[in-house]
């Protein structure tokens, strides 16, 4: 009997915290805590998230099921194939519709870490030519992006991409999402998914 309770006091316990207060939003084993937008494919692989087009080579999104305003994300990631992909911030959807601003993850020379405003103003920020060496195509990569009201920074491998203040963005509510572009011919490894809110 304790045994079972002890089982089932873990199995409602929140997830454990890391160092400075981070906290894993992906288990490694399956997409508890996220919601599927689309029909592109999202699937846990050797305890790596996967992102990969479907057949249909929609738009596709995977969402937490929590908002989250004021935080600082970690993210890291692995581009198997060319194509468009990103992390969306303060984000809401109607079913494939998304509202909200996307930190950029896309092949060399565009843009990754730069902001783009879905069904709005579209790119906020895009990154300067000589900040496009920082992506290693093919490789693991950290992307960390720090929202706090109207601020948002966002930094790839250690370094700085962009650092603004918007006032819209300020006013804004939803969820981290992680994004398939349409078109076809993407693929994406991630891991180390964790958030400190702020």
């Amino acid at each position: 009997m304790f045994l079972v309770a002890a089982a089932m006091l873990a199995a409602f316990a929140p997830p454990k915290k890391q160092g400075n207060g981070y906290v894993r939003i992906f288990n490694g084993k399956n997409l508890d805590g996220w919601v599927v937008h689309g029909t592109e494919k999202w699937y846990v692989e050797k305890g790596l998230l996967v992102c990969e087009s479907g057949p249909d080579k929609e738009y596709g999104y995977l969402s937490t099921q929590k908002n989250y305003d004021n935080f600082d994300l970690e993210v890291e990631f692995k581009q198997a194939a060319n194509g468009n992909s990103g992390v969306f911030f303060r984000s809401t959807f109607e079913g494939t519709k998304v509202s909200g601003w996307q930190v950029e993850v896309a092949p060399p020379g565009h843009d990754t870490g730069g902001i783009y405003e879905s069904y709005g103003r579209g790119w906020l920020v895009q990154i300067p030519d000589e900040k496009e060496n920082i992506l290693k195509m093919g490789e693991w990569n950290k992307m960390r992006i720090r929202v706090d009201g109207g601020h948002v920074t966002t930094w790839l491998n250690g370094q700085q991409m962009v650092d603004i203040k918007d006032e819209k963005i300020a006013g804004g509510k939803g969820a981290i999402a992680l994004q398939i572009h349409s078109g076809g011919g993407i693929k994406v490894y991630g891991k180390n998914l964790r958030i400190r809110q702020l």
